[in-house]
């Protein structure tokens, strides 16, 4: 049983989702599936029950996630205190954000990095922001890039780096705008999950309205994309509409009372701050916002 293994049932057990769990693990649902099974031979006993609904842990498999995430612990532990006795770090440190946050708040920090820190390799994965924390918390992300959620998890750190105004956003010049006046019953494009939905749901309920939903959407760009085709009103952080190529096809709404905007910063694990890779690139950011 190796760290890998490991890794894949911690993320599996966070996420009880083969397909997003899969995907995290950068394993075919397979391939995540027989490692799982290798596992549970090894220890004879069912860590899931499974069927072609959902997934669940069992009372062994809450038992043995809990030593996974302290085996997984205290090789970053071992790993960490050897390299630090190393005269120069070297390794790999993974981070993980949306497409707008890699061009919006990366590059100065990379740069920054890469300088400081030449022989530590970065690895750059892109994707829904709103899987940003439950990577990091899955262990299959060191450091990411999201909006800090209403209720903050006692097991991460977070470091600021900016806050984006969250926005109504409609098209111009398309034959289904709608009017300044009336759009709240226009149809609705909305993020399917997270945060930004969370929102916009108190917003409305503080109106009074229930939304014309049109579509739910994964991910900023593609909301965007939609809107600006003349589909409907959609709501993104304005640093999103501020990069997308498409920016100026949309126009911002006036919604007031408005949307609460977004702090935007640094997750890690707290218990990974130990690690001197994680905690260069950590408080090298904390350093650049001083």
């Amino acid at each position: 049983m190796d760290n890998r293994s490991l890794k894949q049932f911690v993320t599996l057990a966070d996420s009880l989702h083969f397909g997003r769990a899969s995907e995290a693990s950068n394993v075919s649902p397979s391939a995540l599936s027989r490692s799982i099974a290798r596992i549970e031979q090894d220890l004879g006993v069912k860590l899931f029950e499974r069927n072609n609904r959902s997934v669940a842990l069992t009372h062994a498999g809450t038992l043995f996630l809990g030593y996974a995430r302290d085996a997984l612990g205290e090789w970053d532990t071992i790993r960490n205190t050897l390299m630090e006795e190393a005269a120069e770090l070297h390794g790999e440190v993974s981070v993980y954000c949306s497409v707008t946050a890699s061009y919006s708040f990366l590059f100065e920090l990379l740069t920054r990095f890469r300088q400081d820190f030449p022989n530590v390799e970065i690895k750059l994965h892109t994707g829904d922001p709103e899987d940003a924390i439950p990577r990091v918390l899955a262990g299959s992300e060191d450091i990411a890039i999201g909006a800090k959620p209403t209720a903050m998890n006692s097991e991460l750190a977070f470091v600021p780096i900016g806050v984006s105004p969250l926005v109504f956003i409609k098209a111009v010049n398309k034959e289904t705008e709608p009017p300044q006046s009336s759009w709240m019953a226009s149809p609705m494009i909305l993020p399917e999950r997270g945060l930004a939905r969370q929102r916009v749901d108190e917003w409305f309920r503080s109106q009074g309205l229930q939304p014309n939903i049109y579509a739910q959407v994964a991910g900023n760009e593609a909301i965007v994309s939609m809107v600006s085709l003349g589909f409907g009103v959609g709501v993104v952080p304005q640093i999103v509409l501020d990069n997308s190529p498409l920016g100026d096809t949309i126009s911002v709404l006036d919604s007031r009372p408005g949307l609460k905007a977004y702090e935007v910063g640094l997750f890690a694990q707290k218990k990974k701050l130990g690690n001197p890779l994680i905690s260069a690139f950590w408080f090298l950011q904390k350093n650049l916002i001083k």
